[in-house]
């Protein structure tokens, strides 16, 4: 799963919030085409009717094996959208989307993509929510695309194919565009490789062997690249330091089979006081366990963050 440059992405420009639903696809900056989906602020909600609080966007980034027409994404994105205007989309090697699964690595680009077709359709305000593999996404992405073209405390990073060369934000046209307000990152992995649950172990082996790549294509839908990461990606707990000052949300379930909670509190840590942690208890992974009075709630959140 070796990265690539970064380069341009497309997608249509509209200049002012839309009210209708609309379903396209974009094209990412290695050229890869992700299906997307747009659900405008929902009419009369709390948030009003001029599209969400303050214009404001929630991009939502699913989990492994998801994508757009998934029950539990379709959920999130209409209890979110009685705030705010949403946008789902997914990731490449699932649903409708051209392109291999590198499980975290270039998906940014893919993050980028929709990040920046909720600025073309006018939204002054990007908050972007990941579950489970996209909760990592997000994370990398906020640390990776800045508003301001800002120098790179850390060096290089593989990320993606962000192309981090001693530069955070701004090395390659759309950086800015491309970047998030808020974040919330819900059942990340803190760290790269982790096996420590069953649940991972049989994740990792859809992932690396012949036979699981097989039935992630055909069982779960999922087209997985064979390549290993080269060179491998900021990981999440990496990433996390690099967001400040944008609002970061971290939510993990006390009943995660997949994660336990040193993941949340690893990751929190490193957010060195600038993170809010919420520990669900009851609750187990990513959005299927997400029900609706927290997704309420994560709504809530990204209104006053």
């Amino acid at each position: 799963m070796s990265s690539v440059s970064e380069g341009r992405f497309t997608s249509s420009f509209v200049p002012s919030i839309t009210r209708t639903a609309r379903r396209t696809t974009l094209l990412t900056g290695d050229g890869v085409r992700i299906e997307a989906v747009y659900t405008p602020c929902t009419p009369g909600s709390a948030a009003g009717v001029d599209g969400g609080s303050a214009g404001t966007a929630i991009v939502v980034a699913h989990g492994f094996t998801g994508s757009v027409d998934r029950p539990a994404v379709r959920r999130a994105a209409e209890v979110f959208s009685q705030r705010a205007a949403v946008i789902t989309f997914s990731f490449r090697g699932h649903g409708r989307s051209g392109g291999r699964s590198t499980v975290g690595d270039r998906e940014v680009l893919d993050l980028a993509a929709a990040v920046a077709w909720a600025r073309s359709l006018g939204h002054r305000r990007i908050v972007t929510v990941g579950f489970s593999m996209g909760g990592s996404v997000v994370l990398r992405h906020a640390a990776l695309y800045t508003a301001q073209d800002v120098p790179d405390p850390v060096g290089t990073d593989s990320t993606a194919g962000a192309g981090r060369v001693g530069r955070r934000a701004g090395a390659h046209a759309g950086r800015t565009e491309a970047h998030t307000d808020a974040v919330v990152s819900v059942s990340a992995p803190a760290r790269w490789y982790y096996r420590g649950t069953a649940p991972m172990r049989r994740l990792h082996w859809v992932v690396t062997r012949p036979a699981g790549r097989i039935v992630g294509r055909y069982g779960f839908r999922t087209r997985i690249d064979r390549k290993d990461w080269d060179p491998v990606p900021l990981s999440p707990v990496e990433a996390v330091p690099l967001i400040a000052p944008a609002p970061l949300l971290i939510v993990h379930g006390d009943q995660d089979p997949y994660f336990p909670l040193d993941h949340p509190r690893m990751l929190a840590e490193a957010a060195r006081g600038t993170a809010e942690l919420w520990l669900e208890r009851g609750m187990g992974h990513a959005e299927n366990a997400a029900d609706e009075s927290l997704l309420t709630r994560i709504a809530d959140w990204t209104a006053s963050a």
